[in-house]
């Protein structure tokens, strides 16, 4: 009889240990944070709202909303809460105070445009957050686009050559939220928070204005896709009639000697889709990028050409791939920050610069000398 032969024994396999969600708290809780951060982050099975501080009305309705576990108005007692990281989606003016304290506890940390609103406290976030070895990301989507991101290859690439010249303009429906009723944004947006307050979009003190509010986002890209930093600006505003900026003019140089210029118009019709338009004049080619008409393309002057094929649609504004890619970059998934704080400072210095310059009748100003941050 022949003997049934006995399996060798499977070793009992160590049983997987669960991933360790990240710990999130929420500095601010109006009508963005509500109607594009929070949903993200409570959709994520990766992700646990531990916190949410504001002083606002809505404070209680949004923790039940979304199932923060605590809620409080004094982000002191927020940030001492067990936190991995913290987003900040506060007015303008209060980003760096609570970013620093952020970073002094350790947190990664996302935080609104415009990140601060002068070039040193920016410069020093940038600082802070890399002694401190955080992951820091500004949440411009434009910067996280498909198509974006394929421009940002071939300038890498080297397709370019230098740079030498480039052409910025951007243009969006925004009179309402710089001049006129903030809250009329709400009907883009899915909030059930009030909309913007005026005394953030509206107030010169407070960071209001087209360039601070919108021009940061053209800026951003511009900056994240050529790799430049601007040297010197000479700008113009115009009101309309308004407290703040609707309407921006600037002649730009750049620390390699190339040259631009950026322009911004808050005043398009709320059916318009914004516009984004980037021309890159390099020694060897030239660049396109058009959100409003989805197009990109780099022409050689030595023949070879690449026209993109885009998605329609895929070009109008939306901040999705940012605050999941925070979550990728803490958890590991990820190690692409398109908007990082280096970023985030050569935008807020050039706004800082454009806007002195505004203010002494267009005069030419310094953007960075050479002892400040690279």
């Amino acid at each position: 009889m022949t003997p049934t032969a006995i399996p060798p024994a499977v070793p009992e396999q160590p049983a997987t240990p669960p991933v360790r969600r990240v710990r999130l708290g929420a500095v601010g809780a109006g009508w963005w944070a509500t109607s594009n951060h929070f949903p993200i982050f409570a959709a994520r099975d990766d992700v646990e709202l531990v916190g949410v501080c504001d002083p606002g009305p809505d404070l209680l309705t949004v923790q039940r909303q979304f199932g923060f576990q605590h809620a409080t108005a004094d982000y002191e007692e927020l940030l001492a809460l067990d936190l991995d990281a913290v987003v900040i989606t506060t007015p303008h003016d209060l980003h760096y105070e609570q970013a620093v304290r952020a970073i002094e506890r350790g947190l990664h940390v996302q935080v609104e445009k415009p990140v601060t609103l002068s070039a040193e406290r920016a410069w020093d976030l940038h600082t802070r957050a890399e002694a401190a070895g955080v992951h820091f990301l500004v949440p411009y989507g434009w910067n996280y686009k498909p198509f974006t991101e394929a421009a940002k290859k071939l300038v890498d690439e080297g397709q370019l050559g230098q740079i030498q010249h480039v052409v910025c303009q951007m243009a969006s429906p925004t009179r309402g939220l710089f001049a006129g009723d903030p809250d009329d944004i709400r009907a883009l947006w899915d909030s059930e928070t009030a909309g913007p307050q005026a005394s953030t979009w509206q107030s010169p003190e407070r960071g209001g204005g087209y360039a601070h509010g919108q021009i940061t986002h053209l800026s951003a890209l511009l900056f994240w896709l050529s790799g430049l930093r601007a040297r010197t600006v000479q700008a113009r505003v115009a009101t309309a009639g308004a407290r703040v900026d609707l309407f921006n003019a600037a002649v730009l140089t750049f620390d390699n000697g190339g040259l631009g210029s950026l322009s911004g118009a808050a005043t398009l019709p709320d059916e318009n889709p914004y516009q984004v338009d980037i021309r890159l004049f390099g020694s060897e080619g030239v660049l396109l990028l058009d959100t409003e008409r989805e197009r990109v393309s780099l022409h050689r002057y030595d023949g070879r050409r690449w026209d993109l094929d885009i998605e329609p649609g895929a070009g109008a504004y939306e901040c999705l791939t940012p605050p999941n890619r925070f979550i990728e970059l803490i958890t590991g998934a990820s190690t692409e920050n398109n908007s990082d704080a280096g970023v985030a400072a050569r935008t807020v210095e050039l706004i800082d610069a454009m806007l002195r310059s505004a203010a002494d009748g267009g005069r030419e100003v310094l953007v960075h000398d050479d002892k400040e941050t690279p």
